[in-house]
């Protein structure tokens, strides 16, 4: 398999998961600017939306979105435990959790980053970021991981947006459930892996 990825971008949840699943896999960089590949390949070519993540599997295949390609790495793996069973009450909560970190967290710090949208849209959007923040602390607070003892792709993802907040003003600290959590996630030899290969640590 290959992951099309940007350092420290929302592709290193997808990244985290394929190395907690124990898939081998080939990552290649993407320019998002010039849409080029670290190999000088367009990128658009492999995923017309035009950005990360791309997971191509060993068929030719090509899944996009990364909510859609941790639960399918999640399933390559049932035994590693990153997803509960399909159709349990857990599992619903852990889509319940991915889609809350996609829609809520993701979006609006990503927002932060936008040379395109303007200050006062960015101060409206920090300003909701921020109580998603709160909430997801508040929730953590049963922890250590979001469902509970076992860590998930849900985590995986959490850690990668949680990653981004210094660079938009936040401190974690003001959250110490999260920054807890951060912690914890970032201290897991797969995680510590998928940094490393970014170049990250």
């Amino acid at each position: 398999m290959k992951l099309y990825y940007k350092a420290g971008a929302c592709s290193l949840a997808s990244h985290i998961a394929l190395r907690e699943a124990g898939v081998a896999v080939e990552l290649e960089a993407v320019d998002l600017v010039t849409k080029k590949t670290a190999g000088g390949a367009d990128f658009l070519a492999v995923n017309p939306k035009g950005y990360i993540p791309a997971l191509v599997q060993d068929d030719g295949t090509v899944l996009t979105e990364g909510v859609a390609i941790m639960l399918y790495v999640a399933g390559l793996a049932p035994d590693k435990a990153l997803a509960p069973k399909p159709g349990t009450a857990d599992y619903i909560k852990l889509v319940e959790w991915l889609v809350f970190i996609a829609t809520e967290l993701h979006k609006l710090s990503g927002a932060q980053f936008s040379p395109v949208i303007t200050d006062e849209s960015k101060a409206v959007t920090k300003a909701i970021l921020l109580r998603r923040l709160d909430y997801a602390n508040e929730a953590l607070g049963k922890g250590p991981y979001l469902l509970g003892e076992t860590f998930t792709i849900a985590d995986g993802y959490l850690f990668t947006v949680c990653s981004w907040q210094p660079r938009i003003g936040h401190d974690l600290a003001k959250w110490p459930n999260l920054a807890a959590h951060n912690a914890r996630v970032a201290s897991r030899p797969a995680v510590q892996a998928a940094l490393k290969a970014e170049g990250l640590i």
